[in-house]
């Protein structure tokens, strides 16, 4: 079971997400998506939630408003986290966890610790957690053919995208060809006029050495 939530409206058009235990926490590390951000209380257990951004977003992208409305959410489902203040929540893409072999159900690591980012949460508040309960939806997504899905969309795009280049490329070349023959051109109307002109010098010569020898 996977809970959806809609965040605030001035944030935009974005759904937050988690699993319902560890074990669906464990199929979301295994299928998510490039554009997910996951959530979690730093130091104590709780929930796994995640953002999906917007293709082209990045983690430094996330407006102050998602941001709380993700952080609030994650402490609220941690049972020591929602007790206690200034609680640090970390985030992070979710291409960054690194999951190994020796790691329990549920349990993550990171490639980059540097792509970790660190929000602190001082309090619960009510309001938010509300609001976004108000908005949740319950699901048991296919979640490999989702991830499926989308890398075929991904795979179709990139390819969509070299045809394109590809064009472009191609009607370059063509112009450069055009230009090249152009200035071919031209340089042939020079080269036939500088004939041209000389020919007419030699035979107004040759007319003025007919009359010299005349005279």
């Amino acid at each position: 079971m996977v809970f959806y939530y809609k965040a605030r409206p001035d944030a935009g058009d974005y759904t937050i997400f988690m699993g319902a235990d560890k074990n669906e926490n464990e199929e979301l590390i295994k299928y998510g998506l490039p554009e997910d951000v996951w959530f979690h209380v730093d130091k104590v257990s709780s929930a796994h939630v995640y953002l999906r951004l917007k293709k082209g977003g990045s983690i430094d992208s996330i407006c102050d408003g998602l941001l709380e409305d993700c952080a609030q959410l994650v402490k609220a489902h941690s049972i020591q986290g929602n007790k206690m203040n200034n609680v640090e929540v970390v985030y992070t893409p979710w291409s960054n966890l690194r999951k190994s072999p020796s790691m329990d159900v549920g349990q993550v690591g990171f490639h980059n610790p540097r792509m970790v980012r660190v929000v602190i949460v001082e309090k619960r508040v009510n309001e938010i957690i509300n609001r976004l309960n108000k908005t949740r939806v319950e699901r048991r997504p296919d979640l490999k053919a989702e991830k499926d899905a989308s890398n075929a969309a991904e795979k179709a795009e990139r390819k969509m995208q070299l045809k394109e280049k590809r064009r472009r490329e191609e009607m370059e070349r063509m112009e450069k060809e055009r230009q090249a023959e152009i200035r071919s051109y031209k340089g042939l109307m020079v080269a036939e006029k500088m004939t041209s002109n000389r020919q007419i010098a030699s035979a107004g010569k040759s007319m003025q050495e007919m009359e010299d020898d005349f005279v």
